[in-house]
Parts: structure tokens; C-alpha cells; sequence
């Protein structure tokens, strides 16, 4: 997770998206958030944007999709099939603000708030076997489709 927001936050300031010294209070700021234990607060790129307004989100998914080429999703507009709510590794994907959301034949599908990281980048492309197709979205959306997915499992634990 740390790694994940060191070079989410350093890709933001080498993409000229952030200012260095944005970055280093984001740090700081990050750190004491780490020590309360809450995921959905433990994002570089949600400091920026919403506490300190360092860059807006929707900039950072516009050069995802403009400089990268990738796409863009909202999950909560997408029925993710089964197979991949099953296995998902909840963990894995709040530290790295990413989504598998489907696969087509070799191809799979990765949402993503942090897709300009490289850690993530590379944790999703040893975890996944095939060609990713990355999609820019939201912290928001990932966040949401991450705490919905987790009640959905503590209704099915509670149900058997």
C-alpha cells in the first residue's frame, strides 16, 4: 500500500499533475491516516485532491485517458460477473485502488484510481495471468464497489 501511493504520488509529480511540495505534505498527512486503520483514507491521491485540492481527480483520469490511452469506468454503472467477485482479493485492492473487473479470453479488465503507478501496475501483471486493459475511474467508485463487495460476503458468511 505504501509503495503503491510513493509512486502514485511520484508519477503525479512527474507527469507535472502535482507540485513536489504537495506531494511531501500528502506524505506526511498520509502517514498519520495509516496509523487510524481506515483503507478508504489511506490514498496519496485523496489528500491531494480533496483535503489539500493539490490537483482534481478528474484531471488525473483525463491524462490517464488522453496520455495512456486507456479507458474509463464507473463500476457502479457495471455488473461485474461472478467469477471475478469470487476471487477477489479485497486487500490487494484497496492497497492499490484497483479492480479486476472482467476478462475477455486473454485480456483482463483492471479498473484502477492509481493505473499511473507503477507498483500497481506490475502487482496486477504478475497476479493476473494474460494482456491488462486498464480503466481509469474514481477512488470513489473503487471504494464503493470495495465496501459493497465486502458486505455482500459478510451477508453470504452470515447466511451458511
Amino acid at each position: 500500500m505504501m509503495r503503491a501511493n510513493r509512486l502514485m504520488g511520484a508519477a503525479l509529480v512527474e507527469h507535472n499533475l502535482v507540485k513536489i511540495e504537495d506531494l511531501d505534505g500528502a506524505n506526511e498527512r498520509l502517514l498519520e491516516i495509516v496509523k487510524q486503520g481506515q483503507a478508504r483514507q489511506n490514498t496519496v491521491l485523496g489528500i491531494l485532491a480533496y483535503e489539500m485540492k493539490a490537483v482534481r481527480e478528474e484531471d488525473v483520469l483525463q491524462y490517464h485517458v488522453d496520455q495512456q490511452g486507456g479507458g474509463a469506468i464507473d463500476l457502479r454503472q457495471y455488473e461485474v460477473p461472478e467469477e471475478y467477485q469470487k476471487g477477489i482479493d479485497i486487500g490487494a485492492c484497496w492497497a492499490t485502488w484497483s479492480v479486476p473487473f472482467d476478462r475477455e479470453e486473454d485480456f483482463h479488465f483492471v479498473a484502477s484510481a492509481y493505473s499511473l503507478s507503477p507498483a500497481v501496475q506490475k502487482y496486477w501483471e504478475t497476479q493476473l495471468d494474460g494482456s491488462i486493459l486498464w480503466f481509469g475511474t474514481t477512488l470513489e467508485g473503487i471504494a464503493d464497489y470495495l465496501e459493497k463487495h465486502e458486505s455482500a460476503a459478510v451477508a453470504d458468511a452470515t447466511a451458511t
